[in-house]
């Protein structure tokens, strides 16, 4: 793992040590042009064929060809720096991706001709796994290092699952959803990950809590944690239960109905509304379950005053050496 700069500057706030913030998250395509290339990028060195591809691009061309989490970022991060200036906070906020426009390094270029010496980092990632939180930290040094001399020290954030905004947000989120379904079971999902990749990181355990503590928040007795998105070869075990099969077991268990919180994403992106609103959708409508999905965190205003609370807070300690291995 790349080494990550230790924090060496005291007891003081990040406000009174780092000049700027840096968004760091996935990316997405903004047209059809762009849908190919950026599977590509996603999944370089994993030689998944072009025809598999193209069945995914698909799931983008229903959408325009345009990922929502592009959008789903500028808004986010308009309103962290509008809650940044209204706390007396003017630090700029830039928005480097993993895998498409505007890309890590580039960003970090950017902020290095700007004259930013020090950032602290915010991944749209919750909680901790390879994928999720020790692969940022890679790509951030990685894109350090592209930039070489001048490149400006980023302070990388961790995981935010048991923060109090993030859950006080999705427990909102949910309560007005029991307001309509009072009765209805729970079912949380999460991005499914290889299991090899969960034996060495705290995801699972990270995802039940969080489950836990937000169900409890809204009354909600009766609720499962499912997983969904899988990308990997079928051979290879990923967490279950698939959101598909829970959905079938309520079902077959008597339910007329389902509230679905995706409590994994901090955004309404892809995998929110084709894996969840389409597909999972049509699963529940064949089995005749109404079908009731929870917003992310998005820009709901605890969840943007929790960000801010981390930016202006103590710098962040590095991650573990041996914390979410591949």
């Amino acid at each position: 793992m790349p080494t990550i700069p230790s924090n060496d500057a005291g007891p003081h706030s990040a406000a009174q040590q780092i000049d700027a913030v840096l968004v760091v998250s996935f990316g997405g395509p903004e047209g059809p042009d762009d849908v190919m290339p950026f599977l590509r990028n996603v999944t370089r060195g994993r030689h998944v064929s072009d025809k598999r591809l193209a069945a995914v691009a698909e799931h983008y061309h229903l959408f325009g060809g345009a990922s929502p989490i592009n959008q789903c970022n500028r808004d986010l991060i308009a309103a962290l720096a509008d809650e940044l200036a209204r706390r007396g906070a003017g630090l700029p906020v830039y928005w480097g991706n993993r895998n498409w426009t505007p890309m890590l390094a580039d960003t970090v270029a950017q902020m290095r001709d700007d004259g930013i010496g020090r950032a602290m980092g915010f991944v749209t990632s919750a909680f901790g796994s390879y994928s999720g939180c020790r692969q940022y930290n890679e790509d951030i040094e990685g894109a350090r290092t592209a930039v070489g001399p001048g490149a400006p020290v980023v302070y990388k954030l961790p995981p935010f699952w048991d923060r109090e905004g993030f859950l006080s947000a999705m427990a909102e989120n949910l309560a007005a959803a029991r307001q309509v379904e009072p009765t209805a079971p729970v079912v949380f999902t999460a991005h499914s990950i290889p299991e090899s990749m969960a034996a060495t990181a705290p995801y699972v355990a990270q995802l039940n809590e969080a489950c836990r503590r937000v169900a409890e928040n809204t009354g909600a007795s009766e609720w499962s944690l499912a997983y969904q998105s899988r990308s990997g070869p079928p051979q290879d075990p990923w967490l279950e239960p698939d959101i598909g099969d829970e959905l079938d077991r309520l079902a077959t268990s008597g339910a007329d109905a389902v509230i679905v919180v995706p409590i994994g994403f901090v955004a309404d992106h892809m995998e929110v509304i084709y894996d969840l609103d389409t597909e999972a959708r049509q699963r529940a409508d064949a089995l005749g379950l109404r079908f009731n999905r929870v917003p992310t965190a998005g820009t709901h205003p605890a969840f943007v005053g929790m960000i801010a609370d981390l930016v202006l807070g103590p710098l962040p300690a590095p991650c573990p050496i041996d914390c979410c291995l591949r």
